[in-house]
């Protein structure tokens, strides 16, 4: 058992806290999600970002809009293409990323940190556990360039 300042934390706890707290999950269609609890900031991956080219423009939803899980939400126009984003779960939309309106480029610059698009109060944390993690993701876009 962990033990921090007189507060003992089982084993169980301890693993339940770091895979659904401060846990970084991703979409097959390189979407992520960043969940603390049962909200999860979410964006395009580095990858989905990188594959895009110079995004010029971002579609943002309407904050307390909801959408299924893998249900467009907005979309992102780059000088190579457009292409839609998806929730990665079902949820409500709490927030979303002002600076991309003005500067959509922030995504290719840290897509995963401050390139997030949504902020999502996620109506069922048990679909998190049918995302990948970041080793999972990892090895998934490897073999998708195989």
């Amino acid at each position: 058992m962990l033990s921090l300042k007189n507060k003992t934390i089982s084993p169980k706890t301890l693993s339940t806290v770091l895979k659904y707290n401060f846990t970084k999950y991703y979409t097959k269609s390189h979407e992520w999600i960043d969940v603390k609890g049962n909200k999860g900031k979410s964006g395009i991956s580095v990858k989905a970002a990188h594959d895009l080219g110079d995004i010029v423009f971002v579609e943002l939803p309407n904050i307390g809009e909801s959408f299924p899980k893998e249900e467009s939400y907005g979309a992102i126009e780059s000088v190579k293409a457009a292409s839609d984003i998806f929730m990665p779960v079902e949820g409500e939309i709490v927030s979303v990323n002002e600076e991309l309106v003005d500067t959509a480029g922030l995504i290719n610059e840290d897509a995963e940190g401050k390139g997030w698009v949504v902020e999502i109060q996620i109506a069922n944390t048990e679909e998190v556990k049918e995302l990948m993690n970041e080793q999972q993701y990892k090895k998934f876009c490897e073999q998708e360039e195989h």
